[in-house]
């Protein structure tokens, strides 16, 4: 995703104006929107994403050199991985990441698995 960043300035759009991206290590129909990022708004710190997983989606444990990562579940159930350990997560369920931590979620539900991600750096240096 080698886009140019758009410059800064304050921005409101609805979400419906950007497209889902399907990601390298997501999978089975796992989807995000950038909804602020250096090439949707002009953010330099903040990447903050809604992402929509059907059933049997999944992103692959990976973890981050220095990146920071806030998840907030809004809609449907599913598991995170931490640390090679599975919980459980729901609706206003929000769930801390910090760098070096290896994680993954899976959509186990019966119905679409969304969150919210905010990622902090937006690059992982």
């Amino acid at each position: 995703m080698a886009r140019k960043a758009k410059p800064r300035k304050p921005v409101i759009h609805n979400i419906a104006e950007v497209d889902w991206e399907d990601l390298a290590g997501h999978f089975g129909g796992a989807y995000s929107k950038f909804l602020v990022r250096p090439e949707t708004t002009g953010s330099r710190q903040i990447d903050y994403r809604i992402s929509c997983y059907q059933p049997r989606a999944y992103v692959e444990p990976h973890a981050h050199k220095v990146q920071e990562q806030v998840y907030h579940v809004l809609e449907g159930e599913g598991l995170m991985q931490i640390g090679g350990k599975r919980q459980v997560v729901r609706r206003h369920d929000v769930i801390f990441i910090p760098p070096g931590v290896k994680h993954a979620i899976y959509n186990t539900g019966l119905v679409d698995l969304v969150f919210i991600v905010v990622t902090v750096p937006i690059e992982d240096r």
